[in-house]
């Protein structure tokens, strides 16, 4: 074997091949072999046993808004990736927006990792954004590395950057399609948004009747129509409306080139437990009802949800209004969503095994990172170690999110993170994190 610098050893490891006890050796900051629990530390090697404590791969998050450069009062590369790192995420894909410029040239995506570089306290990647106005700068941000491009079908919130229309869609998707790239969107259709009811409100109900499910089901109905004509390969971001589970299943089914994505304040919060001008809790598409949930649950079980990320949208406490028409859209979960979703899939019969699928496994898949989302050798060492039996009540003052506003204020959460681990090195212990040491990640050309 090759030289051995790290044995990692629990009884309990999630590898692809089930939980078990294991020893994982790292070699240089990679997974050289998955050893039995017994195997002899190789002289040299420091052994870090961790008993009953769960191994996890390190979690992938490829949905983010970091917001660095330009918007750093919202959050920022140093304070994003620590709250990343205490919640067991090791990966994060950075969204296009809401920096300041938007990732939409490589002279853009430069300026962007050149400020990221020094702060990452995990692994970097970033997304590209796909405008109405540059299609020619698609193919070269592919080029630089960016994972995929971002578009949005209804308005983003910031004027930077604008939606693509049906006939913009399809230039860029053709363009993508021709080298065989990611287009993520936002699939709000604007016509049912502008159709739908919309006054200044403190009450959520006239919230959720502004965002319908319409909206959602008819942006991906049309999505799925232009994928399924140019041959694209397309993702729907935070889904939130159940009713269009069927037509991407349908589109799987069928061969088209679609996945899904939703999130755990979908998963795990409800329209009817959020008080009027609590717009902690506002983002689009919103919450919906708890019998929604259980769909998306559902779909989870079946197969058609691929991956569970944060959409990390965080803002400044002076853009929470209690007004949600006018509140800035967008829920902080960076470091709480591992917890969040353990403790609703628990309660409802899943096991580590299937948040690993949703959480690690499938952002790896989707982003296209073939080192990251397992244990098992050649695989980046970067791991999760969970008490999965622990509880905590969130306590905002402890986030390190810049800005320490959640909609899981107050909320008890089963699953504490012990430590993890990036490239085999520990960058958090127990709420105590290392110095920077991610890496910013390309695409494989």
């Amino acid at each position: 074997m090759v030289d051995v610098n790290l044995v990692l050893r629990s009884t309990r490891v999630i590898t692809p091949e089930g939980t078990r006890p294991a020893a994982i050796a790292v070699s240089g900051g990679t997974i050289a072999a998955v050893l039995p629990y017994d195997a002899e530390v190789p002289a040299g090697a420091v052994l870090e046993d961790v008993g009953d404590d769960v191994v996890l791969p390190g979690l992938v998050d490829s949905h983010v808004h970091v917001n660095d450069p330009g918007r750093t009062e919202w959050e920022g590369f140093w304070t994003a990736t620590r709250a990343a790192a205490a919640g067991g995420i090791t990966t994060i894909v950075d969204m296009p927006l809401n920096s300041l410029p938007p990732t939409t040239t490589v002279e853009n995506l430069r300026v962007k990792q050149d400020v990221a570089r020094p702060k990452a306290h995990v692994d970097v990647g970033f997304w590209g954004g796909a405008l109405p106005d540059n299609v020619k700068d698609l193919r070269p941000l592919h080029d630089a590395g960016v994972y995929g491009f971002k578009c949005f079908l209804s308005p983003s919130g910031v004027e930077e950057f604008p939606e693509l229309d049906q006939e913009q869609l399809a230039r860029s998707l053709a363009e993508i399609a021709g080298f065989d790239g990611l287009m993520i969107v936002h699939a709000e259709d604007p016509h049912h948004l502008a159709a739908a009811p919309q006054k200044s409100s403190s009450q959520y109900a006239d919230f959720l009747a502004s965002r319908p499910r319409d909206a959602e089901n008819t942006a991906i109905t049309n999505l799925i129509d232009q994928a399924r004509r140019l041959g694209a390969r397309v993702h729907v971001l935070h889904l939130s409306s159940s009713d269009a589970l069927p037509l991407i299943a349908a589109a799987k089914a069928e061969g088209v080139k679609v996945s899904v994505e939703s999130c755990p304040h979908f998963l795990t919060l409800t329209a009817e437990e959020i008080p009027d001008g609590a717009t902690e809790f506002k983002c689009c598409p919103p919450i919906r009802e708890a019998v929604n949930q259980d769909a998306l649950w559902q779909g989870l079980a079946d197969g058609v949800i691929d991956c569970i990320v944060s959409d990390h949208s965080p803002s400044t406490a002076d853009l929470k209004t209690p007004d949600f028409s006018s509140a800035w859209g967008g829920i902080s979960s960076l470091q709480l969503g591992l917890p969040a979703i353990w403790t609703e899939a628990r309660r409802r019969g899943f096991d580590l095994t299937d948040v690993v699928r949703w959480m690690s496994e499938g952002p790896a898949r989707l982003a296209g990172l073939d080192r990251k989302g397992a244990i098992e050798a050649g695989r980046d060492a970067d791991f999760a170690v969970l008490d999965p039996d622990a509880t905590f009540t969130v306590d905002p003052a402890e986030l390190q999110h810049r800005n320490r506003i959640t909609a899981y204020a107050g909320k008890t959460l089963h699953g504490v993170v012990k430590s993890t681990w990036l490239h085999g090195r520990r960058i958090n212990d127990g709420g105590t994190l290392a110095e920077p040491s991610g890496r910013l990640l390309e695409r494989n050309n």
